[in-house]
């Protein structure tokens, strides 16, 4: 039940956090984080980003553990993403005010609120599935 839901928030949490990227390169984001080398240097550092999304997005569908580590991530990377550019906003920073960054902030907050929650959901139904043989047996891990 949890695997569709978790699956279609990590897809719709990854086009989100990705369409930020866009934003952020317009928004020259690498200065607000001090990273030297301009553009270029923030394109590649977007590449295992990028890579590590791919990837997880197919752990997830497979069902493997990977995959729900990386839902994990995707969503705390969302709500550091939201914090750290709502403490920009907050001080007067002029960029990603127009309505599209915006917009995309206030989606990545929500689905990354959700998909965290869906993610606590599911492993608490995953543990209840469990037999209490089974159960006393995965938490001594």
């Amino acid at each position: 039940m949890w695997a569709r839901w978790l699956e279609a928030l990590f897809a719709s949490n990854s086009i989100v956090l990705l369409s930020h990227q866009i934003d952020a390169a317009y928004w020259h984001e690498w200065t607000l984080f001090g990273i030297p080398g301009g553009i270029q240097v923030f394109v590649l550092l977007n590449i295992p980003i990028i890579a590590l999304v791919l990837f997880g997005q197919r752990a997830l569908a497979l069902g493997r553990e990977s995959g729900s580590a990386i839902s994990w991530a995707l969503a705390a990377s969302g709500v550091f993403a939201v914090a750290f550019h709502g403490f920009h906003l907050l001080r007067g920073d002029a960029a990603f005010r127009t309505p599209v960054s915006l917009a995309l902030l206030c989606a990545t907050l929500v689905l990354s609120l959700v998909q965290g929650i869906v993610l606590t959901l599911s492993a608490h139904a995953d543990r209840s599935q469990l037999s209490p043989t089974k159960r006393s047996s995965a938490t001594d891990l």
